[in-house]
């Protein structure tokens, strides 16, 4: 099974975007996955359901920073690395998706509880946020491999 499989699969159980990516390689890094789950919860949604920065972004970010992450405050080389990372994952995601919004991916506003309801009631959650899941697990799993 790919790391986008895994990704998906824990999606489609029914936690949150960034909660799927950032569990499945937060779990590489060895962080138990209670605690991987809690960490990115109120990140799906585009970021407490307020339809900012899709959730499967987001949860990429976090899986960068504990990989790659700044822990110790004059690690400049860690922090320019990090950086460099995400700003190429937000390169790759935007070239597949046109955007990192997740208001603009599914053309509603989560913040607009109507909205939110008009999103859930046409399945954009069932049909679409799989879709973003995939390509944010793929693309970092890529990064990944490619900075060793």
């Amino acid at each position: 099974m790919s790391i986008a499989d895994k990704a998906e699969a824990v999606y489609n159980e029914g936690f949150n975007c960034a909660q799927a990516v950032f569990s499945v390689f937060a779990e590489k890094e060895n962080l138990d996955p209670s605690t991987s789950f809690k960490i990115a919860s109120g990140f799906g949604g585009g970021m407490a359901s307020m339809g900012e920065t899709c959730g499967a972004v987001t949860g990429a970010f976090m899986a960068i920073g504990l990989k790659y992450g700044r822990f110790r405050a004059g690690d400049h080389e860690a922090k320019k690395r990090t950086n460099g990372i995400i700003r190429e994952f937000t390169r790759r995601f935007i070239e597949k998706n046109s955007t990192l919004l997740c208001r603009e991916l599914l053309k509603l506003n989560l913040n607009d509880p109507a909205q939110y309801k008009e999103a859930s009631e046409k399945n954009l959650f069932r049909d679409l946020c799989p879709k973003f899941v995939r390509d944010s697990a793929e693309i970092l799993d890529s990064l990944l491999k490619e900075n060793g």
